[in-house]
């Protein structure tokens, strides 16, 4: 199959589920509300600040993508492409995207509260308290594990945190010159294009150097900076400045893959079981969900929709932009992910090796994985593949395309770290609420923004200082993915209960997911956590308690979902 005819058919389908499927949802399931948005009605400068589309779009995406829609895909190869990008493509329209844009609008209808707020209303108060200290947990494995991995970034590569810190710098001036100065849009935006530019050349002739440790003393202070500011301060500017290093390079891997003309030099299915988790045989279904996330679904966006991006929504209409949109954005990423490593993945590994992996399909399935991981891991060979496409069709050298997209995955997983760790604060003071009434002084003192922004903090960066989250990172595929299976049945309960909308289209995939995601964390517990028994016991036996309390707690929420509170009043908005 040629990738021009593939990269033609996604855009066709991206576009067309867009106007129609998407102006379903917001049409006949979310419909007009004559509450005025919590940006507005609540605006408090900090956490509530009406947002430009364009820039609520940069923040939202930019936050979400992190670097997991790269990552799983590549991965997900040894399963063969036409399996890889079908599930991105029906998962992102018809699970994904409707996860992202509902968790969105629910939460803007009951003052931009979190998704497990939300479940409290519309399922069950036990729900919501169980679903909180879970998020938490969730929240600082995220903080723990990025915080590790970008630290090994910034380390190997020092071009990449010059430009990050000048990005910073730079989105403190943006800031200013767009709610300050209050400058024309258009013109904060080549503004913004140009000071990206300025970051990202002046990164190739300026690395900076420092050690792991110096880098997690440096990101616990900038984290908690980051989650206690004005999001229009630093965030909002920021993530719009990186929203545009991605659509720069969407817009030339795109060109670049449709005027390659290339057929897809791997094969087009290999096997149901490639050896992928733990190096155990893994059955494509249930297993997609823990190794395609972002690109497809993931339980995180449900976070930053209920979180950050509720309380910045400064239209409702635009919900179906930032909330549907940006899934489907992030689904094509992970399109061009399959397609460049597809057509030139091959020329990356060398001329035999390649001859050899592709000998058969069975062969290829075996034997991917490995080749991968010695040839950069998933973002190496996607950074490579990509810097050969457009290098091949546009002339672009190849070093400032490998640049451009280790600054891809370096960009989106810092605007994560630090967006996570605000959301930690979120939740931190949601599970607190208890004290409110009974020891107010506590209550206020814990829930400060500085406080709350650095309790989440100091536990997920000395988890990384340490290295002790790598104990329990394998579980967060299954959490991840659970989380998006109970945000999905929120939104059920929601659309079914309080909107009094046809539930078709929410419980359906809803269902769907939820038993896909359990019999996979069945299929791990058995099949994967034995592998751990014979390398480290105490990582076996903590990975397979959380396993076992993560099903616990799944049984409980569809017990909760099918029996509500019958006392509990559902109210459609906060009013």
């Amino acid at each position: 199959m040629n990738a021009t005819i593939l990269v033609i058919v996604g855009l066709i389908v991206y576009i067309v589920f867009y106007k129609a499927y998407g102006g379903f949802l917001q049409k006949s399931i979310v419909g007009k509300s004559d509450q005025e948005v919590p940006s507005k009605r609540l605006f408090d400068n900090v956490d509530y600040v009406p947002a430009n589309k364009y820039v609520l779009f940069g923040h939202h995406f930019a936050s979400i993508a992190g670097a997991a829609p790269i990552v799983g895909p590549a991965i997900a190869l040894a399963w063969g492409w036409l399996p890889a990008l079908l599930w991105v493509w029906f998962g992102n329209v018809f699970i994904g995207a409707v996860h992202d844009y509902l968790s969105l609008m629910s939460s803007v209808r009951y003052d931009g509260h979190s998704v497990q707020w939300v479940a409290g209303r519309v399922i069950k108060k036990r729900t919501s308290y169980i679903f909180a200290w879970f998020i938490l947990f969730v929240l600082i494995l995220v903080v723990a594990a990025f915080g590790a991995v970008l630290g090994g970034i910034f380390v190997k590569q020092p071009a990449v945190p010059t430009a990050y810190f000048l990005q910073i710098a730079f989105a403190l001036v943006l800031g200013f010159v767009m709610y300050k100065m209050k400058a024309n849009f258009g013109i904060s935006t080549i503004l913004a294009i140009i000071l990206l530019a300025i970051s990202i050349i002046a990164a190739r002739y300026y690395p900076f150097h420092a050690s792991y440790k110096t880098w997690m003393i440096v990101f616990l202070v900038y984290i908690i900076i980051a989650a206690a500011l004005p999001v229009n301060i630093l965030l909002q500017p920021r993530d719009y400045m990186n929203a545009w290093l991605l659509v720069f390079g969407l817009f030339l891997g795109g060109i670049a893959v449709i005027l390659a003309f290339k057929p897809m030099t791997i094969p087009q299915a290999t096997m149901f079981s490639a050896p992928i988790i733990g190096g155990q045989p893994t059955p494509f279904w249930p297993a997609i969900p823990l190794i395609i996330a972002c690109g497809s679904l993931s339980g995180f966006h449900a976070l930053v929709a209920s979180g950050t991006t509720s309380k910045q929504l400064a239209d409702e209409v635009e919900g179906l932009f930032i909330g549907y949109g940006s899934m489907l954005t992030e689904g094509f990423l992970s399109t061009l992910v399959i397609l460049s490593i597809g057509i030139a993945g091959m020329g990356i590994v060398g001329a035999d090796k390649a001859k050899e992996l592709t000998s058969t399909a069975t062969y290829f399935g075996t034997h991917y994985i490995g080749v991968m991981k010695a040839n950069g891991g998933p973002v190496g060979i996607f950074a490579k593949s990509y810097a050969t496409v457009v290098n091949g069709v546009l002339g672009i050298p190849k070093a400032f395309m490998i640049i451009l997209a280790a600054m891809w995955v370096a960009s989106f997983a810092m605007t994560t770290l630090d967006t996570t760790n605000r959301l930690a604060r979120y939740t931190f003071a949601e599970i607190l609420e208890p004290l409110k009434d009974n020891a107010k002084g506590l209550y206020e003192l814990f829930t400060n923004k500085w406080v709350a922004s650095f309790i989440p903090a100091a536990i997920g960066i000395g988890l990384a200082w340490s290295g002790e989250w790598k104990v329990i990172w394998p579980a967060f595929g299954a959490a991840n993915q659970m989380l998006a299976s109970i945000a999905l049945f929120t939104a059920a309960a929601w659309v079914m209960r309080v909107q009094k909308k046809p539930s078709w289209p929410v419980f359906a995939p809803a269902i769907f997911l939820w038993i896909t995601v359990t019999l996979a964390m069945v299929w791990y517990l058995i099949k994967v956590i034995p592998v751990f028994m014979h390398k480290n016991p105490v990582q076996a036996y903590t990975l397979g308690a959380i396993m076992v309390i993560m099903l616990i707690l799944n049984l409980i929420l569809i017990y909760d979902f099918s029996k509500p509170d019958k006392t509990q009043q559902f109210v459609k908005d906060n009013a």
